[in-house]
């Protein structure tokens, strides 16, 4: 994870679905087949199902699942209430969430905390604080940001190293071939920081698998009363020119688009981790396959051509 000492699976099992849409079954299965494929890094959230996804991951280690195998990352710092959810990033949000994390999680600590998303609301530098204080409490390993821009990241990271070390050690934000926002400066800023990168819904959403070349599928998350607007950004002509030139590869390599999607993603330098969230045990197995997958060349170039994001000033002058 960057220059930190934090080791990671190259992929991530994501939850976000957990308590949900995926029953205590179907993620018992899964979390045992993303072990039995290498995999480590265990991603989930406070909100995720009102935390239930939390809940569910508690009582699996409670079973048959060894607390070590796991590197668990967990987020908080965002408040429910009568009107919607807010962000909380204050010092009594963040430890407030992160210890009602660890008692659904049933661990005394987790390997990565993140700040899901900025607070306008709360001095970054009181952020800061909380985050240091989780680690020198022991309740998390390391800590990081989840959707934060590139000057709150190195801002962080200064304010962490200020004090006693602790630094910045993970970022986490969205990341595919159909949203490569984060080139502009996120990217560059991790690099040149030492942070290491997590790239959530690396397959656009869903998009990226080719589900919906051709259709709306029934049991998929457009079609879900839940999801519907979290996929429909990416179900666009531009979104579709990226698919198609993707399921061109995809066939000439003999693989499937999700796998050639996550090898390109995994190329990138400063990417850690992809997190991959299934619904299904069947729909994990597709994932876990790309894990070894190397492209050539050309398709690299290719799919680097057609889904190529804006740059100008000031990131490029």
């Amino acid at each position: 994870m960057g220059r930190s000492g934090l080791r990671v699976s190259a992929l991530g099992l994501g939850t976000m679905t957990w308590g949900r849409d995926t029953d205590a079954l179907d993620a018992g299965e899964q979390l045992r087949d993303f072990l039995d494929a290498g995999g480590t890094l265990v991603d989930t959230a406070a909100t995720y199902g009102d935390g239930d996804a939390e809940r569910l991951i508690g009582e699996l280690l409670a079973g048959k699942i060894d607390r070590d195998e796991l590197v668990l990352c967990t987020k908080g710092g965002v408040r429910a209430g009568a009107h919607g959810t807010t962000a909380d990033a204050s010092r009594g949000g963040l430890l407030a969430d992160l210890d009602a994390s660890l008692s659904r999680l049933g661990t005394d600590h987790v390997d990565l905390f993140l700040v899901a998303c900025p607070d306008p609301a709360t001095p970054l530098d009181e952020t800061v604080s909380a985050l240091r204080l989780a680690v020198t409490s022991g309740r998390a390993r390391y800590v990081g940001l989840s959707n934060h821009p590139a000057w709150a990241a190195a801002r962080a990271a200064t304010l962490l190293e200020a004090g006693d070390g602790v630094g910045l050690a993970a970022l986490e934000l969205e990341y595919s071939l159909l949203q490569r926002g984060v080139e502009r400066d996120v990217v560059p800023a991790a690099a040149a920081l030492g942070m290491g990168l997590l790239a959530w819904s690396p397959l656009g959403r869903g998009v990226l698998t080719g589900k919906y070349r051709r259709a709306l599928p029934a049991d998929s998350r457009a079609a879900s009363p839940h999801l519907a607007a979290f996929v429909d950004p990416y179900l666009d002509d531009a979104s579709s020119a990226v698919v198609e030139a993707l399921a061109i590869a995809a066939e000439g390599l003999g693989r499937a688009p999700l796998e050639v999607a996550l090898a390109w993603l995994l190329a990138r330098e400063t990417v850690a981790a992809a997190i991959v969230g299934a619904r299904t045990p069947a729909q994990l197995r597709t994932s876990l396959a790309a894990a070894d997958l190397g492209l050539p060349d050309e398709v690299h170039a290719a799919l680097d051509d057609v889904s190529a994001v804006d740059v100008g000033y000031p990131e490029r002058w």
